[in-house]
């Protein structure tokens, strides 16, 4: 059965249960280049081809403010207008406090899936209590992403984990996909909960607190069968005529999407492929420790050093499975959202597209006069504020997502640089002790052979 069920002290699977995760964005100056409100030229994106020592500033852009406006959906209550505003010289006071944890595994004679609790905390005054438990299925996270595009085309959406995953990698219900999956919605989740607008959707709202019968209602709501199709086939029609006129920084916003998708793509079969090879660098290596323990049974005037070589290799595998630990669970997951979030754009862009191609079409018809004129002029004057509305929207969260992508890239290899030097000076001092102790054996056998 989807959606929650009451806490009880025993859950019907031996599925791991995940803690919580802190999901605020890493901090650090962007990459360079990316500053001011256009895109910046292909060579500056992401570049892996130069060398770029220094890393420019972004400054705070005060225009996500005007992006609230744009929401049908934003609250007018008193507390819910002080959670928007953000002041220059102040932290963000987090009031929205989200966790993913206690995968529960359901079997049914049709399917068998994975529900997650999630537990919601917050002081705001729009929710009737402070804390709500709930349990949701990978469905009902798709079902909220679809609404939050519906509701707000032309903002960036974080990505969902995908639902589906590539056949004789990893078990659907391994444990570890599990608990990759669950950190992966939580951050989803999260990362809502951080957005100046997506905040207050009513069915992000919905979601985090609605029984599972009232989920069930809540989303029979809305545009029916007929008026989804309809809504699809204008979509599609207005992407087959195209835009004619693009304004030019959406031109270099689509020039960046599609250099950053390459570019992102690549960082993540670098980086699953360095794992890959790590891994299999850490388990040979685990194979010469028994070896050189079993070497010094037979020799006993090298005993000593055999099995000092043993723990040598012994502390070298554990500092590699800490080493491997923080590429697995800092940096992959990351470069990987991104990659997912280089979807995500496109789709924005295309929404976006969408609207300003309704518009040209209706300007069309009305300089041939294929209509009815005053109707047309009507229309016109509504789509010409939508437009407005998508494209000012869009502008202000592609400055705040850009920042933010700048700073949890740059603060995911910076973490991993960090990593690796702390890793290749452990084993160093670990190979030097061993070779400072062999040097003064040898030092000291010498000196007692000596007349």
């Amino acid at each position: 059965m989807e959606g929650e069920r009451p806490a009880s002290p025993a859950r019907s699977s031996g599925l791991p249960a995940g803690g919580a995760d802190g999901e605020s964005p890493g901090g650090g100056a962007p990459f360079p280049g990316s500053s001011g409100s256009s895109a910046p030229p292909q060579g500056e994106v992401l570049d892996l081809d130069e060398d770029e020592d220094d890393l420019e500033v972004f400054s705070k852009d005060a225009s996500l403010m005007d992006m609230n406006s744009f929401s049908p959906m934003m609250p007018t209550s008193p507390l819910s207008m002080i959670n928007q505003i953000k002041f220059e010289d102040e932290p963000d006071l987090k009031d929205l406090f989200i966790t993913v944890d206690e995968p529960e595994s359901h079997v049914t004679t049709i399917e068998t899936f994975i529900t997650y609790r999630i537990i919601t905390k917050t002081s705001r005054g729009e929710f009737d209590s402070s804390e709500f438990e709930v349990r949701r299925r990978y469905q009902d996270f798709l079902w909220l992403k679809g609404k939050l595009e519906e509701t707000h085309p032309t903002l960036i959406i974080p990505p969902l984990p995908e639902k589906f995953i590539v056949k004789g990698m990893v078990e659907r219900f391994n444990d570890d996909f599990i608990e990759t999956r669950r950190k992966a919605l939580q951050k989803f989740l999260n990362r809502i909960a951080d957005h100046p607008t997506l905040t207050f959707n009513e069915d992000f709202k919905v979601f985090l607190t609605a029984q599972a019968s009232e989920l069930s209602s809540h989303k029979k709501q809305g545009p029916g069968l007929l008026s989804r199709m309809g809504q699809t086939v204008r979509a599609v029609a207005s992407s087959m005529r195209g835009v004619k006129n693009r304004p030019e920084e959406f031109m270099e916003m689509n020039n960046f999407i599609e250099i950053f998708s390459q570019k992102i793509n690549l960082i993540d079969k670098i980086s699953q492929r360095i794992y890959k090879e790590e891994r299999e660098y850490l388990d040979e290596m685990k194979e010469y420790g028994p070896i050189y323990i079993l070497w010094s049974a037979p020799e006993e005037d090298l005993v000593d050093t055999l099995k000092d070589v043993a723990s040598c290799i012994d502390k070298c595998c554990k500092a590699t499975e800490k080493r491997m630990s923080g590429l697995s669970e800092a940096l992959l997951p990351v470069v990987h959202e991104y990659m997912l979030y280089s979807e995500i754009l496109m789709g924005v862009m295309k929404r976006r597209d969408q609207i300003q191609a309704e518009l040209d079409s209706k300007v069309e018809a009305l300089t041939y006069k294929k209509a009815d004129t005053d109707l047309l002029t009507e229309e016109i004057g509504k789509l010409e504020d939508k437009v407005e509305c998508a494209n000012n929207a869009l502008k202000a969260d592609w400055e705040r997502w850009k920042q933010n992508m700048q700073n949890d890239i740059k603060s995911a290899f910076t973490d991993m640089a960090e990593e690796n030097i702390h890793y290749y000076e452990q084993c160093l001092a670990t190979w030097e002790s061993f070779l400072t102790s062999q040097t003064d054996l040898h030092l000291e056998e010498d000196s007692e052979d000596k007349p």
